[in-house]
């Protein structure tokens, strides 16, 4: 039986986290599906962590340089097998169910091009900071283009010809899932499922990242929409996402951050703090082991 599920993970310096993300994936009740680790020309021991796992489904490859996340999504992409291809990085922890779920929904749902998830949000020490919710339907998602698209890259799963024929951005790093569904959203269908199912990585709010992604949707702005809208659209997409980059300055400068930033991080209700506890107990809790 061929493969269903082909999973790009690009990694670069990850040693620290690298065997919680692979060992989450080992552990999928979903069983049909390949690895492709790729690593970006790491100078730590992430390489030599990724080969110590003995399961013929994980493919290593030693990339040469450092080129990017666009490039090595696209080379994995070009390197997949099978029905659909599922994003993963190198310091997320994929829930048991991510890999069946979302391919159950694909397959029930053929006019679905790209599939993501809520998440929940965690630090290196393994506490569950909160969950961040998303929409469902394709009309919701897109409802507002010029402030983004709620749909976390690190969940994305979907068809791999569609993958194909919209390959990422080579120059669009730092912003290439933004500019790939500002480009696409008009011609393609998208989903959410609003069950957490990937743990996302993130020790605490970085003034300096959230400013440069503003800073870099500002550029998807100018360059994609600029192309196909009037110049007056453009600028109030642009003025938009300055005016949300002051917000981020007043609740981080005061202190405020999530309390502020709600959308980041929403409460999690005792379910899914059970549930996050079973995920870390069986992959977080088990690195420890396998480095002795």
């Amino acid at each position: 039986m061929p493969t269903c599920v082909s999973i790009g993970m690009p990694v670069y310096n990850s040693e620290r986290t690298i065997a919680a993300a692979i060992l989450s994936i080992v552990n999928q009740t979903f069983t049909e599906w390949r690895l492709l680790i790729l690593d970006d020309g790491s100078q730590d021991k992430t390489l030599a962590i990724a080969r110590q796992f003995n399961d013929s489904r994980i493919e290593v490859i030693d990339g040469s340089g450092h080129r990017g996340l666009p490039e090595r999504l696209n080379q994995a992409v070009e390197m997949s097998t099978g029905k659909y291809f599922a994003r993963m990085d190198g310091d997320d922890i994929a829930y048991p169910e991510r890999l069946a779920k979302q391919a159950a929904f694909l397959d029930g749902h053929p006019d679905i091009d790209l599939l993501a998830t809520s998440m929940s949000v965690f630090t290196d020490g393994g506490r569950l900071l909160g969950l961040r919710l998303a929409p469902r339907s394709h009309e919701t998602i897109c409802v507002h283009p010029w402030s983004g698209f709620p749909m976390a890259h690190p969940t994305w799963m979907g068809r791999i010809e569609w993958f194909r024929t919209h390959p990422y951005c080579a120059g669009a790093v730092g912003m290439e899932d933004k500019e790939l569904l500002f480009r696409t959203y008009r011609i393609s269908k998208f989903a959410c499922l609003d069950e957490v199912l990937l743990a996302y990585r993130e020790n605490a709010l970085s003034l300096k990242k959230l400013l440069r992604a503003r800073k870099n949707f500002a550029r998807v702005l100018w360059r994609v929409a600029g192309k196909t809208h009037s110049r007056t659209a453009v600028a109030r997409g642009i003025a938009g996402q300055a005016a949300r980059a002051a917000l981020d300055v007043c609740a981080l400068s005061s202190g405020l951050g999530y309390r502020l930033l709600r959308h980041r991080v929403q409460p999690a209700p005792e379910q899914e703090l059970i549930r996050w506890h079973e995920v870390r107990r069986q992959t977080l809790d088990v690195v420890p082991m396998l480095a002795r």
